[in-house]
Formats: C-alpha cells, structure tokens, sequence
C-alpha cells in the first residue's frame, strides 16, 4: 500500500486524474457505504459537516470518519436513532513512484527520471464550503451526534465546522 505519508496527498495540483479506463490496476476505494442509518424516518435535526479549506481526502480517512460517527452513535442506542450520508466519492486516483532502496539501489534505479508513479489509491476533491457529510437525528441523540461529527472532523485532513441546518430553534432550545 502506500508508504509516503497522507499528508503529501491532501493538496489540490494539477488536473484531475480519474479516467480508470485508461489505467491499470486501480485498488478499490476502502469507503464502500455511503449512506447508513433510518432512510426513511423524518427526523427533526439536521447537522452537516463543512470544509473550510480546499483539500483532497484519502479514501480511508473517509472510511475513518464513517466507522467514528457510526460507531459512536451505536453506543447506547439502534441503528434506526439516525442517519448518516458521506457526500464526496473518491474518483481522483493517487500515484506514487516507488523507489528502489537498499544494496544496489544505484544500479536499478533512474532516480526520479519520468516519475509518472503508479496508482495507489483513491482521494475525493473537496473545495472550501463543500459537504462532506450529512447527518440527521431526534433532539435526545443531537449531542451525541455533535460530538461524533466533530471527532469525524478530526480524521479528515481538513478544518471543519457542523451546521444546523434543519431546527435550529430546536437546537438552540437544546443548547447545541
């Protein structure tokens, strides 16, 4: 998998990269659910999770937001408590060029001549104001869901802020 740290990915260059017909080898996105949760129930509260800067965000750290709100919504209470939609879909590929390291290294090795890379991964775009997720829930689970969006924020390579969008005379009521 990839050796180079997430933190060489997160930065928006160059064009985008995403026409998978053309490449070989693509890995599959780790995030494979995009919506969990009661589907069908009204809730009351609606919270959504925003960029503040432009970035790219690696298809695990979105894996890692869903299983941290998912998980802690689950404490205490069913699945049916509320809902939860990741927005972006990771189509930009990431390449790496992998060099050759060790003994004879020198010998093997062009440096970093034609350092096209191979694919490695997948990232979502994602632009300043942009939703990253969607969430909704009762008034007795709101808190619960705020922290869980905020410790979400902290996986992703980007600062966030939560939204009420849906009663927020409700939430200010609950001190939300």
């Amino acid at each position: 998998m990839v050796t180079k740290p997430a933190r060489m990915y997160t930065k928006i260059s160059g064009p985008a990269y995403t026409r998978r017909e053309f490449m070989g080898g693509v890995p599959y996105p780790k995030i494979t659910t995009f919506v969990q949760g009661n589907q069908n129930k009204d809730f009351e509260l609606e919270f959504r999770l925003i960029a503040e800067e432009s970035c790219q965000i690696r298809h695990v750290a979105l894996e890692a937001a869903r299983i941290s709100v998912n998980r802690k919504m689950l404490e205490g209470a069913s699945a049916d408590a509320y809902y939860l939609q990741i927005r972006p879909y990771p189509h930009q590929v990431i390449r790496e060029h992998k060099m050759a390291t060790g003994a004879g290294a020198d010998r093997i090795s062009s440096g970093m001549r034609n350092a096209f890379g191979k694919p490695v991964g997948t990232a979502a775009r994602v632009h300043s104001g942009d939703i990253i997720m969607v969430a909704r829930t009762t008034p007795d689970k709101a808190k619960k869901l705020r922290d869980a969006l905020h410790k979400a924020s902290i996986k992703l390579p980007t600062p966030c802020k939560i939204e009420i969008t849906k009663g927020k005379d409700l939430a200010g009521r609950l001190g939300l």
